[in-house]
């Protein structure tokens, strides 16, 4: 068995039904078992609770800016894991020029003004939550944000900061998928561990 994190993955052969039901989720969305799935064998419920989370976020903002938010926090983060995943997602809606530009903080004429002020907010929130001030969602306002829209934007990239500080905490590598990744876009999307050799094998 492949050791992917600090802590080892529970043990495949003594999973619980809620985790094997997870796993199996985990691995028909994306063809494989990700490194990350494997800390949740211990704790299925709240992987489950995080995909509830997740589709309520997912609810009430487009999925184009859903991923650009997460990744802006993904990247204020300094998750790689994160930031490759949506990234990556964010190839439905940019070329790679674009996705580069955007890791470096280019917003002006990659994304709209609104795009780019919920990025710069997401990125604040994250990064140090107590120093948002009243001019920080005076901004989101000016560009056509309502309250309700900001609470939006606040919970996406309040729940990313959840997901990426428990997996990166536990130190689960990047998977070895997106070694497929152009090396143009693993350049700037490596944000902080590296990405891992191999995928787990349970």
């Amino acid at each position: 068995m492949l050791k992917m994190s600090f802590i080892q993955p529970a043990d495949p052969e003594t999973l619980s039904d809620q985790a094997c039901r997870a796993y199996d989720r985990q691995e028909k969305a994306f063809g494989y078992l990700p490194n990350y799935a494997t800390l949740f064998g211990y704790r299925p419920d709240v992987i489950d609770r995080w995909a509830e989370l997740q589709r309520a976020l997912r609810t009430h903002v487009s999925p184009r800016l859903f991923e650009l938010v997460t990744f802006a926090a993904a990247l204020e983060l300094g998750s790689s894991y994160c930031a490759l995943a949506h990234g990556s997602r964010l190839r439905d809606f940019l070329v790679d020029t674009e996705i580069c530009a955007l890791a470096s903080g280019e917003y002006e004429g990659v994304v709209s003004p609104y795009e780019a002020a919920a990025m710069r907010y997401a990125r604040r929130l994250v990064g140090n939550s107590s120093g948002v001030t009243a001019e920080d969602i005076d901004e989101l306002r000016a560009v056509g944000y309502t309250d309700p829209e900001i609470f939006d934007i606040a919970g996406v990239a309040a729940g990313r900061a959840f997901f990426a500080n428990l997996v990166e905490g536990l130190g689960a590598g990047p998977d070895s998928v997106y070694r497929n990744l152009p090396t143009h876009l693993q350049d700037v999307l490596v944000v902080g561990r590296q990405i891992a050799a191999e995928v787990y094998e349970g």
